[in-house]
């Protein structure tokens, strides 16, 4: 009986070791037929003998499955996963022939994903300029062209994660660049070693020299912040802005982005402190006096909201929220001088007083209705706010005639509404 159970074994293992050739040599014969189909059926069918393949015959099918599953560049992204998971368990063979399939899959993805930006398909861009960096995991810039393409179809979070992982690995893109001025358009070009030191030679090109190329980090962490800021999480943006601003001191944008911050937060000193210190950087930044403006409005600083509000409307003449803020300065003291009008008595005295509280008051609301006529006549697209307060300041002066003359312009650009 034990003689019969061995030859039998033997028989069945014999038979199993044959099955397992068959179906592997199925596999092969349609991967060199360019027949994926059939070659995924056939890794379906090899994969169930795989517990009793040696280690030779286990590195050929995962070899195998790779191919199938790649298809000769036909892969979607979740076969090419499967594709890097299966060469992923190869042990001790193939080493070359992997190589060389994993460079036609970083070419082949990098290849489709330059086609789909070409199209302004961001989304599948994106996708594939990481999978052909995840495919080796050595050239980062696939990573950061991920990054930047899923930013411009707003998958904000996506591009989160990948500028993250770009700042944990210290990924900078600095490298040395070659560069020379083409002597027909007096433009520096920046070239390969190689043709620079040829047009160098052959004199179409002069000044030649090298540097290293700027760094990205700085890109990477401020749209880090940028992104925190664009989802609310203004503890993590503060956090990243103040990375940035390490790597960026001079960028306005990014002290402009941190008091921003600070505003939804309600520190209008906080933000008007930055402000301020954007204003030493770019003095003549017409939006950042307008801001300043508007706090010390806030705070009840009238002198130095004046003085904000004039100064904008210096630099830019069409600027109409400062016309309209500057305009309601002259109309709150107005108003002020209505209270103290109201606070007076019956006597001659206050009579006189009275009077005199008036032409004060007029002339206030005056300068409110000059300064948006002066504004009206350098602009002729007044919008319908700046029209509806001079129309109230007439009305408060009294001059119906000229209030009724402005409800009519107001009702042809409204159309009456």
């Amino acid at each position: 009986m034990k003689k019969q159970l061995f030859i039998a074994l033997t028989v069945s293992i014999s038979a199993l070791s044959f099955a397992q050739k068959k179906e592997l040599k199925t596999l092969e014969k349609a991967i060199k037929s360019n027949n994926f189909t059939e070659a995924k059926a056939a890794v379906n069918q090899a994969e169930s003998l795989i517990s009793a393949m040696d280690d030779k015959s286990k590195a050929k099918f995962y070899y195998l499955k790779g191919k199938a599953f790649y298809a000769n560049g036909k892969a979607s992204i979740a076969d090419i996963d499967t594709a890097l998971e299966s060469l992923g368990n190869v042990e001790g063979a193939y080493s070359s022939e992997i190589k060389d399939l994993k460079q036609n899959m970083t070419n082949g993805l990098l290849t489709t994903g330059n086609t789909a930006y070409e199209k302004k398909e961001f989304s599948k861009a994106s996708k594939h300029f990481e999978k052909a960096y995840r495919v080796t995991e050595k050239d980062t810039l696939f990573l950061y062209y991920a990054a930047a393409t899923a930013v411009n179809v707003k998958e904000y979070d996506r591009a989160l994660v990948l500028y993250e992982e770009l700042k944990d690995l210290g990924f900078t893109d600095v490298k040395k660049e070659y560069y020379a001025t083409d002597k027909e358009t007096g433009k520096e070009v920046v070239l390969d070693k190689g043709t620079r030191d040829v047009y160098v030679k052959g004199g179409s090109h002069i000044k030649p020299g090298e540097r290293l190329s700027k760094s990205k980090k700085p890109e990477i962490v401020k749209n880090i912040a940028l992104i925190y800021i664009s989802n609310g999480d203004n503890e993590k943006a503060l956090s990243a802005i103040k990375d940035a601003r390490v790597e960026n001191p001079d960028n306005v944008d990014l002290i402009i982005n941190e008091a921003n911050i600070h505003l939804q937060l309600k520190d209008e000193d906080k933000f008007k402190t930055l402000i301020e210190e954007a204003l030493v950087k770019q003095p003549d930044n017409e939006v950042l006096h307008y801001n300043v403006g508007v706090v010390n409005m806030n705070k009840g600083d009238v002198a130095k909201a004046q003085e904000s509000f004039e100064k904008v409307l210096s630099l830019d003449p069409t600027y109409s929220d400062a016309a309209l803020n500057l305009s309601n300065i002259y109309i709150e003291k107005g108003n002020v001088v209505i209270e103290d009008m109201g606070n007076l008595g019956m006597s001659k005295a206050d009579d006189a007083k009275y009077e005199k509280l008036k032409v004060e008051k007029n002339a206030l609301f005056q300068k409110a209705a000059d300064i948006l006529t002066g504004f009206m006549s350098t602009n002729s697209g007044a919008g319908s706010d700046i029209l509806t307060q001079l129309k109230n300041i007439y009305l408060a002066l009294g001059e119906s005639q000229k209030a009724k003359d402005i409800t009519a312009k107001i009702d042809a650009m409204t159309g009456g509404q």
